[in-house]
């Protein structure tokens, strides 16, 4: 009976998080429904689905002046009605070799469609990552925050289950003192 409440609960958010997920275009997703504001960019994940680890750059902020952090281990995302948490840094260093050609290509990507989303109305200081390259960049941080008009930008990493083209996905964060403050956005790997 758990594992049926679960699974209605998965198709649930999925249903929910498509329906209020705006396409911004090149492969840039913003919901804007929970408590956290959540724009993801899958610019890099599209272009490298072969990957055994995939990149997606994701910007949050809180809303209505709340001060709000997202753990490492808040952070899921969903594939396939499966949820997959994202892999510890020491596991990722330890089996991806990739990072430094993942921030490289991303750099080079556009920004247009990020720009012209609600994000805009936020600042973006990166001195902090999940996933930060050794000796270049931010630092790494097991917890990111946000409050006022400063958000939180950090690269989520997860294991690649066998993604496709066409694949639809939902990544999910909450805040670390509260569940119930949370954001999700709805991600079509196109």
């Amino acid at each position: 009976m758990k594992m049926l409440r679960f699974v209605s609960l998965l198709i649930l958010v999925a249903a929910a998080g498509s329906a209020q997920t705006q396409d911004l275009g090149q492969n840039v997703f913003f919901n804007d429904e929970g408590a956290i504001d959540v724009c993801v960019d899958a610019s890099l994940a599209v272009r490298k689905l072969d990957s055994p680890y995939v990149m997606f750059m994701v910007y949050m902020a809180a809303k209505e002046g709340k001060s709000l952090s997202v753990h490492r281990d808040d952070v899921v995302m969903i594939y396939k009605e499966q949820e997959y948490k994202m892999p510890s840094l020491d596991e990722w260093r330890s089996n991806y070799r990739g990072a430094q050609n993942d921030i490289d290509l991303y750099l080079r990507l556009g920004k247009e469609s990020l720009a012209s989303s609600q994000m805009r109305l936020y600042s973006f200081p990166w001195r902090e990552d999940f996933f930060p390259i050794l000796s270049r960049g931010p630092l790494p941080t097991d917890q990111v925050s946000m409050a006022n008009q400063i958000g939180a930008r950090t690269k989520f990493y997860f294991k690649n289950p066998g993604f496709q083209k066409g694949d639809q996905i939902i990544i999910k964060v909450k805040d670390h003192k509260d569940a119930e403050l949370n954001g999700f956005c709805a991600v079509e790997l196109k």
